[in-house]
């Protein structure tokens, strides 16, 4: 998996700080770009981590621009790494289709 993009959010409360990194990933799947979202939180008290958050869905769709829009609106929206599956889950499995569709044109391509 090869980062692509990262945004970084950072919101504080009396004694303890919240960092939200969200990422556009990438990844080979059989031949086809494969773009995803990865969201990590990390909360500070000080200087000492005290919790690690992260999720991520690696195959969102095979173009790059839907999946950079969804990062924008969980980035804008600041979507906790725990909700990550409940908001995009059913965008990745309607969109699955766009890898097959990718292997069916490669299979006809090589005859």
């Amino acid at each position: 998996m090869n980062l692509v993009e990262e945004y970084i959010c950072i919101n504080k409360d009396t004694d303890i700080e919240f960092r939200y990194t969200y990422r556009l990933t990438k990844k080979d799947y059989n031949g086809i770009d494969a773009y995803g979202i990865e969201i990590e939180r990390k909360d500070y008290i000080g200087l000492k981590n005290v919790n690690l958050e992260r999720e991520r869905i690696d195959m969102v769709s095979a173009h790059r621009h839907k999946v950079k829009q969804i990062l924008i609106k969980l980035y804008n929206n600041q979507v906790s790494p725990i909700h990550l599956l409940d908001v995009v889950g059913e965008y990745a499995d309607q969109h699955v289709y766009e890898f097959d569709v990718g292997l069916n044109k490669q299979y006809v391509n090589s005859r």
